[in-house]
């Protein structure tokens, strides 16, 4: 089944390979390049799935994660996480600003895909169209 997943990345090259890996599982993956306009492509198509950098211009990624659980119409989308930031408490930090999962880069193309389905078992349970 088809889900929809916004990536807020502002690096092309990560970008493209987990669009790449997403795409051929079925997933239609949408892109923002900052944290502000995350938020503004979020309200608007409401996905299935926000993956995070944290790394980001404009408003961070624990900016933006907090500001999307602010909202109650995105309130309960999964937020995960893909970052590299990979240092002692990185990881809770994320957590705390409103992340549901959290992926360290780089990804392993071998396993990546399986970890994003794991975030997206309670959209297959409403019997969504996709």
């Amino acid at each position: 089944m088809k889900r929809s997943i916004l990536y807020i990345e502002d690096n092309d090259q990560n970008f493209y390979l987990v669009n790449f890996i997403l795409t051929a599982k079925g997933h239609e993956v949408s892109r923002a390049r900052d944290g502000r306009e995350g938020i503004d492509l979020a309200a608007r198509m409401k996905p299935d799935l926000i993956l995070l950098d944290i790394q980001l211009p404009v408003m961070d990624g624990y900016a933006t994660a907090r500001e999307l659980r602010l909202n109650p119409e995105l309130s309960a989308i999964p937020i995960v996480a893909l970052t590299s930031y990979a240092m002692v408490g990185d990881r809770e930090k994320a957590l705390s600003a409103g992340c549901t999962g959290y992926i360290e880069k780089p990804i392993d193309p071998k396993i990546f895909s399986a970890q994003i389905e794991h975030y997206l078992p309670a959209c297959n349970s409403e019997g969504v169209n996709g």
